[in-house]
């Protein structure tokens, strides 16, 4: 799947989520709900994934945790405000 067609299921799904719940919710709720609307599409999802970080020649192998990585290919960042 080329990935504007795989940022527009998310995109989609990410609409779904936000108008079913509506605001004012923590954003793990957000993050599960929307990991589970994604991969009922078809598509692998990967919840809290660590991405490593590289600085003055060392690899820290937890630099930080993405929200979702959909394909292996599209990281996704979540946030709640209220």
């Amino acid at each position: 799947m080329e990935i504007e067609a795989l940022a527009e299921v998310v995109v989609d799904c990410g609409y779904k989520v936000h108008t079913g719940l509506g605001p004012g919710l923590l954003e793990s709720v957000y993050e599960v709900v929307l990991a589970h609307t994604i991969a009922q599409r078809g598509l692998h999802v990967q919840r809290q994934f660590p991405v490593p970080i590289e600085f003055e020649g060392i690899t820290f192998a937890e630099g930080f945790r993405a929200d979702l990585l959909i394909e292996g290919r599209l990281l996704v960042e979540l946030k709640s405000v209220e």
